[in-house]
């Protein structure tokens, strides 16, 4: 029987030994992946100070955060809640001076004091690429294709990436359909509900057609086109289709070209990536730029928390073999260098098949229980 005091708190679990080894095998295959494709891991703090994480990207609060006073410097330190900020902040500082393009690799676990209706997990474990220095479509072709192979890499199935402009409706605003600082907000807003009436009661009649010009990604792009009479998204809907092309076959390819809502501190190009059998999505990326120095980047974030859940149960712990007291020492060596996992007998009464053994090291090798 569990107790009162042995209970974790609402959003936050333990990993039994099956699901760990899910988790684990997930994290490392999605990092060697990002490792071969030429971007290198770093590895920042789990707590920093609260200002320096606000300062480095627009629209990430720190009010989701756990916050609490640091007693050496008496300033308020943040636990993180998104790595990006983090790895921007080293590429301001301790690697200023590296050459540019500058591609760097993450995974640590992140929390948020809350939870979301639909995802009521408050620690995530993340993942995520950052190629930093460029602002270009070919920078965010190259990292939608490492999303999806890092994805690839861990086993994950029937991969879907939807696109989206998160400056759609500021491009829009700032020409052929004019709006005020208070009705983009308001129309973005509907928008992203995909609210018509509502839409046209926040005075965006005109971004009614943006409703209707999502699906499956040709389509959704003509239709967007079609749109476009003025031609002022003529450069976006190009990158957009040279993105698609470059990873036509690898993954169900959609367009929500409205879409904002995740997308506070993206500049003109995002993503989200979905996998089957997983519910909601398992990250998202995009184009923006690192606060405090403007240098422009582009990158992706996986958080495939739901991905190990949906493996774990068929997620393998390998083969153990037992050893007797009196065992071969220089045999168990060989038989760890070859794959297997040793379990050593602690005194006469340790029963191998107990402890989850299918082989006892005998006088002649490795012999089935």
């Amino acid at each position: 029987m569990t107790e009162t005091q042995d209970l974790l708190p609402e959003g936050l679990e333990d990993r039994l030994p099956q699901s760990a080894a899910a988790a684990t095998r997930i994290e490392r295959a999605m990092l060697e992946a990002l490792r071969a494709h030429g971007y290198d891991r770093v590895r920042p703090p789990l707590v920093e100070f609260e200002a320096s994480m606000a300062r480095r990207m627009d629209g990430l609060s720190t009010r989701g955060m756990f916050r609490f006073v640091d007693p050496a410097s008496l300033r308020t330190l943040a636990l993180r809640s998104d790595m990006t900020v983090q790895v921007g902040r080293i590429a301001a500082t301790g690697l200023v001076d590296a050459a540019r393009p500058l591609r760097l690799s993450y995974a640590g676990q992140v929390a948020r004091i809350t939870g979301r209706k639909l995802e009521p997990r408050r620690e995530n474990l993340q993942v995520g690429a950052e190629l930093i220095g460029r602002d270009t479509v070919v920078a965010a072709g190259e990292v939608v294709e490492l999303a999806i192979a890092a994805l690839e890499a861990a086993g994950a199935k029937g991969i879907g990436v939807d696109f989206t402009l998160p400056d759609l409706v500021d491009t829009l605003a700032d020409g052929p359909w004019p709006l005020d600082a208070a009705a983009r907000e308001r129309v973005r807003r509907e928008l992203d509900t995909k609210d018509a009436g509502g839409l046209v009661e926040a005075g965006g009649e005109a971004y009614l057609p943006l409703i209707h010009a999502a699906g499956p990604f040709d389509d959704a792009a003509r239709r967007l086109s079609a749109i476009d009479d003025t031609g002022v998204l003529g450069s976006r809907i190009a990158a957009l289709r040279q993105i698609a092309a470059r990873v036509e076959g690898r993954a169900r390819l959609t367009l929500d070209p409205s879409e904002r809502h995740g997308f506070e501190y993206q500049s003109w190009f995002g993503f989200t990536l979905y996998v089957d059998g997983v519910r909601g999505e398992v990250g998202r990326g995009g184009t923006y730029c690192i606060g405090g120095t403007d240098e422009p980047a582009t990158g992706f974030s996986l958080y495939p928390e739901e991905l190990i859940e949906s493996v774990k149960a068929e997620e393998t712990l390998g083969e153990r073999i037992f050893l007797p007291l009196d065992h071969d020492r220089a045999a168990a060596d060989r038989l760890r260098d070859e794959g297997w996992r040793t379990i050593a007998a602690l005194d006469e009464d340790d029963d191998p098949q107990a402890l989850g053994c299918t082989h006892r090291l005998a006088a002649n090798g490795p012999e089935a229980l």
